[in-house]
């Protein structure tokens, strides 16, 4: 008999205690690409949720009509479909922030997360548990993206969303953004604390 799934816990988990990137340390590749800036971070997590989410689903629902040997060829097939048509509609209504995002947008097809959960779960579970899953490690993936973002962006740059942040009086009393928090290898370092002040309030993640 197959395990019950619990919803609450597919669906809550992947925000902390099974963090895709901060605890199975996936999804590293966009954490330094897009998260110089808080807008192209917020944009590229929520086209990560909308693919993960549809993806599980529709994968979930053709599970048991998918031949073993090409069932990876299909997730790719579905996976490239939907990052397709999500390019598509950035391109048409949010043009300047996909022109930041560049080819980032297309290689969520090759990003570790969404086949992992293709694999792992929605091959194996029905469409209301992986739409939960698909749902749940996207916001994750999500949450993480943009605390990297607001600090990188804020120590970098002094602004948030554009915005001008930090106030002129410190600029003029000698304050100098970090241009070092702009770098891809800042996004790593902020990854990395993240990880160490997860770990501290989680001592089960902690190894002996």
């Amino acid at each position: 008999m197959a395990e019950k799934i619990n919803n609450k816990k597919v669906f809550f988990n992947p925000f902390s205690k099974d963090n895709p990137v901060i605890v199975q340390v996936l999804g590293i590749c966009s954490c330094l690409a897009v998260t110089a800036k808080l807008e192209p971070a917020i944009v590229m997590g929520i086209s990560v949720i909308a693919v993960l989410v549809f993806s599980n689903v529709i994968i979930s629902l053709i599970r048991n009509t998918i031949p073993t040997n090409i069932r990876i060829i299909v997730q790719l097939v579905v996976v490239a479909g939907l990052v397709v048509i999500v390019d598509q509609l950035l391109k048409a209504y949010a043009y300047d922030v996909s022109k930041q995002l560049s080819v980032f947008i297309g290689l969520i097809i090759t990003n570790c997360i969404l086949m992992g959960r293709l694999e792992a779960f929605a091959m194996s579970n029905k469409p209301w548990p992986s739409f939960l899953d698909g749902i749940g490690n996207g916001i994750g993936y999500t949450i993480i993206l943009v605390i990297v973002a607001f600090f990188r962006e804020l120590l970098g740059s002094g602004t948030l969303l554009g915005y001008q942040v930090i106030p002129q009086s410190f600029y003029d009393v000698g304050y100098v953004n970090n241009g070092l928090m702009i770098l891809p290898p800042m996004a790593l370092i902020v990854v990395a604390c993240i990880i160490w002040v997860h770990r501290i309030y989680n001592k089960d993640l902690q190894e002996d």
